[in-house]
């Protein structure tokens, strides 16, 4: 049967008729019932000839007819993982239902369309039943209004441990998760007080409902200092405030499954490490710098705390990282690290002479080899 029907449908996949663009889609469907989840032969040989059929479709077919086989494959689980791919890549209204319901798309999945794709893509993503905390995490990670607001209103999301407070902190600012906080079932007590010093009347009157706060006591010019250090303490802000060592630890283990996923996805690039820098997020650099340069996370730490800033150049160097855009790495790193790595003019100058004088291919084994005998500040 499949081979009878392969010459057939791969002449209609260049057809451009319309009536044969419906007639294709109609026996790619079937075609994909056919395949089923089964690993026969003949399930072996629909499934090869699926991937051909659509590889020509998606360059050639109109839209309508993208859209339609979308919406029929969405929600299966043997559809090609390739077609899937294409699919949650293309123009919204066809990637819509697939980012919302394909079980083949995984958090790296994800994660690179939140990299990639456009913003609408990306409320897709935040909108997605189930998402897990890897995916929640990147979502807050980017801070985007559109994104935390949909993150906000799907309340099947599984949010990471300091989601929820990190999500009320943004809503100072982005009144459009204000409503979709006030019902959320994950809205404790303590945040619930918080969040009703910036919101409405309206809104108060419901979390006062919900949660039966006494107003009396939560008059925003009485509790504003008091409010916003518990909003601070819930975040566990990455820096510029003591944290305990448990919510540390969770961050750092939360960062590199973060940068994991990126990587895996082949989205982890030089560029992440300066977007992390902006953000004012070094640990996260750090990380992430640790992983593109392949040097060990431990040794790049003791490197941001000593007076050689020539160590971070051959991070950077093997990472990546163009010479032109280093002096504003380091620059951003003081910023986060107290000033560190120090060196002055000096200093500077030998991270300079790294870019000249160092291959990138050597980059990583003269930074490990320098980084045993560091002493740090």
């Amino acid at each position: 049967m499949i081979g009878q029907q392969s010459n057939a449908l791969l002449d209609l996949a260049k057809s451009r008729e319309p009536a044969d663009r419906e007639r294709l889609l109609m026996n790619i469907v079937s075609l994909c019932e056919l395949a089923g989840p089964g690993g026969d032969a003949e399930a072996i040989k629909a499934k090869a000839l699926i991937d051909d059929v659509f590889m020509t479709l998606v360059v050639e077919a109109e839209h309508e007819v993208r859209r339609r086989l979308a919406e029929r494959i969405a929600d299966v689980d043997w559809a090609p993982r390739s077609l899937i791919h294409v699919l949650a890549l293309d123009d919204i209204e066809i990637a819509r239902p697939v980012i919302a319901a394909s079980p083949l798309l995984e958090d790296a999945d994800l994660i690179r369309l939140l990299v990639e794709a456009t913003l609408e893509h990306q409320i897709e993503v935040a909108r997605r039943p189930g998402i897990g905390p890897t995916v929640t995490e990147a979502i807050l990670e980017r801070g985007e209004p559109a994104l935390l607001a949909a993150l906000a209103d799907n309340t099947s999301a599984f949010l990471p441990p300091n989601g929820m407070a990190r999500l009320v902190d943004a809503s100072r600012t982005m009144p459009g998760l204000r409503a979709p906080l006030v019902r959320h079932p994950e809205l404790s007590p303590e945040l619930a007080g918080a969040l009703y010093a910036w919101i409405g009347e309206a809104l108060r009157e419901q979390l006062v409902g919900r949660f039966r706060l006494d107003p009396a006591q939560l008059d925003p010019a009485q509790l504003g200092p008091a409010l916003e250090d518990a909003v601070n303490d819930a975040i566990a802000e990455p820096f510029g405030r003591p944290v305990s060592l448990e919510r540390a630890e969770e961050r750092m283990a939360t960062e590199r499954r973060l940068v994991e996923k990126l990587d895996t996805a082949g989205q982890l690039r030089p560029g992440y490490l300066l977007r992390a820098l902006r953000e004012h997020k070094l640990s996260l650099f750090e990380t992430a710098l640790a992983r593109l340069a392949g040097v060990s996370l431990e040794d790049l730490h003791a490197a941001l705390s000593c007076d050689r800033p020539d160590l971070l150049a051959l991070a950077c160097l093997a990472a990546g990282i163009d010479r032109s855009v280093f002096p504003t790495v380091l620059t951003r790193v003081r910023e986060l690290n107290r000033g560190l790595p120090a060196g002055g003019p000096e200093g500077e100058d030998g991270a300079a002479a790294v870019f000249r004088d160092v291959a990138v291919e050597d980059a990583a084994m003269v930074f490990a080899r320098m980084a045993q005998i560091l002493t740090p500040i």
